[in-house]
């Protein structure tokens, strides 16, 4: 009998061992990404208190409107630029990114390279 792989454990695997690496302070926090099969989102963690300082992604009704019709690639990048927006507005210049162990091409390149050209530095 062939087993399938659990695509989403191998990736879980692989985003602890990228976490045990990366950690986000007060001063440089994480920049963190998640892809769903139609949604992208990225949120800004300092992991010293624990807690969310900035987060964007598709689903919010601002980004929605500006993602209509495009392409998810296109799409991760207008997340990648309103999140550079939100944390730039707060402050937050440089950050670390973790790719949330996936790997890096498409959407999730396509959110650093966004975030990026709106001026947050990794």
């Amino acid at each position: 009998m062939i087993t399938k792989i659990n695509k989403n454990a191998v990736r879980s695997k692989r985003h602890e061992r990228l976490r045990n690496k990366i950690s986000g302070t007060p001063e440089v926090p994480r920049l963190n990404v998640y892809r769903s099969l139609s949604h992208i989102y990225a949120q800004i963690i300092d992991d010293a208190a624990g807690h969310t300082l900035v987060a964007a992604s598709t689903v919010e009704k601002e980004i929605a409107a500006k993602v209509a019709g495009k392409t998810k690639s296109e799409a991760a990048e207008i997340v990648g630029a309103a999140i550079a927006e939100k944390a730039l507005a707060k402050g937050i210049k440089n950050v670390v990114f973790d790719r949330g162990g996936y790997l890096y091409t498409g959407r999730v390149k396509a959110v650093a390279d966004g975030a990026r050209k709106a001026g947050l530095e990794f």
